[in-house]
């Protein structure tokens, strides 16, 4: 398959670019109250098409991913703002909503949000994601509008606080204007898949995201604190473990990002000095910059008696009850460390790495998107082998969709793992025998 060699034609003449700064219809005032609502669910019902959806939270500002300001649009209803504050949730939406397709931009970002209100997409579009299948390098929502449609679009207020009440005009603007074009950006985006014979690449992907349930769901979160690898003991994990949970509890009672109360690097830092450190916990220089040693240094202060008592019971737990360090797992070293780990298994993965690159290149497509890199190191790390030693396309196609990967994915990388691995196989052995 040959790489795209055109553009859409809104891209002939950078002239034709026209900069959006307001919806068409104005900017609709926000639903928030049980009638405005049911005026929405009517209005979007007795539309045609697809739906484009988008979501605003407050990363960054709250605890949790929560969704602040709903925006949805469809032929023949126009577009309306639902704030979902005020509503225990939107299944009676979501119910209106089932039969058609929905649009959206970067999917994974939303489909949580939405989840949280019982609104799940039977069949979607995510035009992010499309983007990056059809070879385009800039996947932003604004820079695809300006490559498919060619209409630039102001993104200057994505990272806002989207708790804020009431929201101010220029922001509901902005966020209006996310779904005033995406169902005719998700048809040109159709066309040019289509054109390109991926169609059905993108088609598998799609459908894999009306089952996305977000991040996985860890029995020990707290195990996920960056620079864990400094925290050598069972006691050291267990203060990790007891300042963590007092953390999400301060983020939860407060409402406020984790961050905002304690970075992970002050977390870590004090395991790795307790328990001597419990009566001058605000002594932690951990933070690189003087903007988050700030920030470190009032959450210490503010909530000093937690961090103490928080360390004080690690302290005083039994050995019995402390966490255990975890066992090597099946989980593939971090690459840089494979060449000291396995110098064969180094060896395939540059080779893999070298021919999925080429493959990547020749099908226009990110190589995340061929293979995510997890799958990729697993496969390679211990790829399957059969009786004669050797390693077979349809081996390494079963393993790839155990592991998660769409038969697509399968089927395109399959062959070049199997390859490398058989050849890197026959180089060692040959070399062995020399």
């Amino acid at each position: 398959m040959a790489k795209q060699t055109s553009t859409p034609e809104a891209q002939d003449e950078a002239s034709d670019y026209r900069h959006l700064d307001a919806p068409a219809e104005g900017v609709p005032d926000v639903v928030e109250d049980a009638a405005g609502l049911q005026r929405a669910i009517e209005a979007l019902r007795a539309g045609t098409g697809p739906v484009a959806i988008d979501a605003e939270r407050a990363s960054g500002y709250r605890y949790g991913q929560r969704a602040y300001l709903i925006q949805i649009r469809r032929e023949g209803s126009g577009s309306w703002l639902i704030d979902p504050i005020p509503f225990d949730d939107l299944t009676e939406l979501d119910e209106a909503l089932a039969d058609a397709e929905w649009v959206l931009h970067a999917a994974t970002q939303d489909i949580p949000c939405l989840a949280e209100l019982g609104m799940r997409p039977r069949n979607l579009f995510d035009t992010e994601l499309g983007a990056r299948l059809a070879g385009v390098h800039r996947v932003g929502l604004a820079a695809v509008l300006e490559y498919y449609l060619g209409i630039t679009l102001a993104k200057e207020h994505s990272a806002v606080d989207w708790s804020t009440r009431p929201l101010p005009e220029p922001w509901l603007r902005y966020a209006a204007l996310d779904v005033e074009l995406l169902v005719e950006l998700r048809d040109r985006m159709e066309r040019d898949l289509r054109e390109q014979h991926k169609w059905e690449f993108a088609a598998q992907e799609f459908e894999a995201l009306t089952h996305f349930v977000g991040p996985e769901h860890r029995p020990d979160p707290w195990r996920r604190t960056s620079g864990m690898h400094r925290v050598r003991s069972p006691r050291g994990l267990a203060t990790v473990r007891e300042l963590w949970l007092t953390r999400d509890s301060i983020a939860r009672r407060l409402d406020v990002t984790t961050t905002r109360v304690l970075p992970d690097a002050t977390i870590v830092d004090l395991a790795a000095k307790a328990p001597g450190s419990a009566k001058n916990v605000h002594k932690s220089r951990a933070e690189k910059t003087p903007s988050r040693q700030r920030r470190a240094s009032q959450g210490l202060a503010t909530h000093e008696a937690e961090w103490i008592a928080a360390i004080e019971r690690a302290a005083a737990l039994d050995n019995a009850d402390l966490p255990e360090i975890p066992a090597q797992s099946d989980t593939p070293p971090p690459a840089r460390s494979w060449s000291d780990r396995d110098e064969v298994a180094a060896d395939r993965l540059g080779q893999v790495r070298a021919d999925m690159t080429a493959l990547s290149e020749h099908y226009d497509i990110p190589l995340e998107n061929l293979l995510t890199p997890d799958v990729l190191r697993r496969a390679v790390w211990r790829p399957p082998v059969d009786d004669d030693g050797a390693t077979s396309d349809e081996a390494v196609h079963e393993l790839l969709t155990s592991l998660g990967a769409r038969p697509w994915q399968a089927d395109l990388a399959s062959p070049v793992i199997a390859r490398a691995v058989n050849d890197i196989t026959g180089h060692e052995a040959a070399a062995s025998d020399a």
